[in-house]
């Protein structure tokens, strides 16, 4: 199953940094199970929202040129607090480099001024017609599904 772990896009910078935000509701479906008395986000979530982030900055700043955009490597990351439901998890993410076939971050993620996770991590990027030229229409179709997906989350 794939999370969708942002809301909206509150500000990007191609090649430099984006802002996000995730809204946590109780109809999140994994709070059902993670501490169903003391529901809150998972850390592995936090992490792949921070990710997310920065998946749309290389698109952004890539012009959708990766069907595949994925975590490489992460590390250095810390946990400091819950984000519990009713709360946002504010974003924000710096590239430190950004390349053709990967690139690396740093970021953090806030609920207002309390720090909840930071870290660094890598994100490779590449087709799946990379490998197997036959699959270049599949590439298209998930690229046109992620520029539809990208123009609701920046609605700004």
């Amino acid at each position: 199953m794939k999370f969708v772990l942002l809301d909206r896009i509150v500000e990007l910078e191609p090649g430099r940094r984006i802002r996000a935000v995730k809204g946590l509701t109780l109809a999140e479906e994994y709070l059902a199970d993670h501490f169903p008395t003391f529901p809150v986000m998972p850390g592995v979530l936090m992490v792949e929202a921070l990710v997310q982030a920065s998946a749309w900055l290389v698109r952004a700043t890539e012009n959708f040129a990766h069907s595949q955009v994925l975590l490489r490597e992460a590390k250095n990351v810390i946990y400091k607090s819950f984000v519990s439901p009713g709360r946002a998890l504010e974003l924000e993410v710096t590239a430190r480099r950004i390349e053709a076939d990967t690139s690396e971050f740093e970021g953090v993620g806030r609920c207002g001024e309390e720090e909840m996770v930071r870290g660094r991590w890598t994100l490779g990027h590449s087709n799946l017609a990379d490998e197997d030229a036959t699959m270049a229409d599949v590439d298209r179709s998930i690229v046109e599904g992620l520029k539809r997906q990208y123009r609701l989350l920046n609605m700004t």
